[in-house]
């Protein structure tokens, strides 16, 4: 009878953790992509894409040990850690552009594992929020501002730093498999929750 009862409570704990995510704070915001809109605009549509890289980055990187962050596939080769603090700035040069600031770097060095993870989902989830609300003469405004000067629309912002992240999570999902920890096998990325 007592393994029994354990067994119940364990399961209704674990059966609330889907709900609980969405509920917590940034960090657990992309546990499942959030609901679409009811209508298509160059805002929505943009926010969606966005989404999608959230929920991606948060299941590659769900788990990750130390092992896995070392993990270098060859000599030259980015490890994990290194291909994260990439995804990190390219993140931010999202986050900014449509917040209509000048990218100049992100200070990444002191940053734990876990505040660079807290860090990049926070903005993706910035990017996605600012990006729901706009329409497409906003869209005109989010140019990329680089601190040197240099400066690009935003159709730029979608095919460099939004596409070279996505491309680098998915570095991120064949290095952890290379090195024995595949992510959780539950998730849809075509429905963009966990499957059961």
């Amino acid at each position: 009878m007592h393994i029994l009862k354990c067994f119940i409570l364990s399961f209704i704990v674990l059966s609330s953790i889907p709900s609980l995510a969405q509920d917590g704070d940034s960090t657990d915001f992309y546990y499942q992509i959030p609901d679409y809109p009811q209508s298509y605009d160059a805002g929505s549509v943009a926010a969606r894409v966005v989404d999608g890289l959230g929920f991606r980055y948060y299941w590659a990187t769900e788990g990750l040990t130390e092992g896995d962050l070392q993990f270098r596939p060859s000599e030259g080769a980015r490890n994990v850690e290194e291909t994260i603090d990439h995804i990190i700035n390219l993140t931010q040069i999202l986050a900014n552009a449509v917040q209509e600031k000048p990218f100049d770097g992100v200070e990444y060095d002191e940053m734990t594992f876990v505040q660079k993870r807290e860090l990049t989902l926070e903005n993706i989830r910035v990017a996605s929020e600012i990006l729901k609300t706009s329409n497409g003469e906003d869209l005109e405004k989010f140019d990329m501002i680089f601190s040197s000067g240099a400066e690009f629309p935003f159709w730029n912002l979608l095919n460099g730093p939004v596409a070279d992240a996505i491309n680098h999570v998915g570095q991120i999902i064949t290095l952890r498999r290379t090195n024995g920890n595949p992510i959780y096998q539950n998730i849809s990325v075509l429905q963009g929750r966990v499957r059961g």
